[in-house]
């Protein structure tokens, strides 16, 4: 195996967030999955790519509890464990009580996680700013997890936000981050030189998600959307940029802050080399 990102496409169209990690040292690393449809294309993908049968994940990471998140995680966990076998999970979510108050947009998620949970009680590992972590030859940096104070974007701003550092690259991982979770990473991280970043998942599938600012600190040469054709058009079904999603707009940003390469799952699984 080679060190590379793969983004995995949607193969419903719907947005999701699916990524694999290799290593030129053999480590596999995966990062959330998207929704239980996806779940058989990312078994098949990841025993293309292992050459392996049964392929083992030597860390999955969860960014937070939205279904086009983790539900292909918990669908491998429940229904396919003679298919994939994996050791620690890394996350940091609330607990289904809180949402329940502050964000129903996760409640059914969060509960489905919490039901599963028992399955790898034993191998997880709970997350947080500040925390590092190495698997094989990928350093990971992790920024940012859920934060109680803020009451905007409740579940969207619980994503663990993390940056690597492989093959002499640095990515950063938003998940669905907001902007009031990306201005607490700058005001933590940026002087301390860890926002800066030579490749970045963009934010809530590339709108509505960190803003302009941010993406100034990273100042990526390359750009990773998990954005379907849709999406990337913002067109809800009325034409090109007619519905209120801020795709466009981000894409504009992008441009403007001279971003050599933007990677979209509208054209399919990517696979980036570093």
């Amino acid at each position: 195996m080679q060190n590379a990102i793969h983004m995995l496409k949607s193969v419903t169209g719907i947005q999701m967030n699916s990524f694999i990690i290799t290593t030129a040292d053999g480590k596999v690393i995966a990062i959330d999955g998207g929704q239980r449809n996806n779940a058989e294309y990312f078994i098949e993908y990841l025993k293309e790519i292992t050459g392996q049968q049964v392929p083992h994940i030597d860390g999955w990471f969860l960014s937070h509890a939205h279904d086009d998140h983790v539900d292909c995680f918990m669908e491998i966990a429940e229904k396919h464990a003679d298919k994939v076998t994996f050791d620690k999970v890394y996350y940091n979510f609330p607990s289904a009580y809180f949402h329940s108050h502050e964000d129903q947009s996760a409640v059914k998620t969060t509960e489905e996680f919490y039901q599963v949970l028992p399955l790898f009680a034993d191998r997880i590992c709970i997350c947080s700013g500040g925390d590092q972590l190495d698997i094989g030859e990928a350093h990971f940096d992790f920024l940012y997890s859920t934060d109680f104070e803020f009451k905007q974007n409740v579940c969207n701003n619980s994503s663990l936000v993390f940056r690597m550092t492989l093959g002499g690259k640095t990515v950063m991982f938003t998940g669905d981050c907001g902007v009031e979770a990306g201005q607490k990473i700058l005001r933590l991280w940026k002087d301390k030189g860890l926002v800066k970043s030579d490749i970045c998942q963009m934010a809530h599938h590339g709108q509505n998600g960190c803003d302009r600012e941010f993406y100034e600190a990273v100042a990526p040469e390359i750009c990773l959307w998990n954005t379907p054709q849709w999406l990337w058009d913002n067109d809800a079904g009325k034409g090109y940029n007619t519905h209120f999603w801020k795709t466009i707009e981000v894409r504009g940003w992008m441009e403007e802050l001279g971003v050599k390469k933007n990677y979209v799952i509208k054209d399919g699984t990517q696979v980036v080399v570093l």
